[in-house]
């Protein structure tokens, strides 16, 4: 019975940090860009995930592009600089890795 509790409490917690992830990103206006599972100016969250899966320091390497931008890595039209905090851009690099 605890461990059910306990299952139910984690699926719970587990899925609210996905929802309020993809808010987040709504929020700070990641979604004009970019889609789940399809490019719309920029790449899908599942490609950035797959090419930086197997990179060492993915996250924090991801969050300084979500923060600062980046130029010629998708092709030519460069991502601009995010207004978003170093924390937001943690949490934003760690939701779009998870999509691998």
């Amino acid at each position: 019975m605890r461990f059910a509790i306990l299952l139910v409490a984690c699926s719970t917690f587990l899925g609210t940090a996905a929802q309020a992830n993809e808010a987040l990103a709504r929020a700070k206006n990641c979604t004009t860009c970019h889609g789940i599972g399809n490019k719309i100016v920029g790449p899908s969250y599942k490609d950035i995930a797959a090419k930086r899966a197997s990179e060492k320091g993915a996250e924090a390497a991801l969050a300084a592009k979500i923060k600062n931008g980046s130029k010629n890595e998708w092709g030519q039209v460069p991502m601009p600089p995010n207004q978003v905090t170093d924390a937001e851009a943690a949490t934003l690099a760690r939701w779009v890795l998870s999509f691998k």
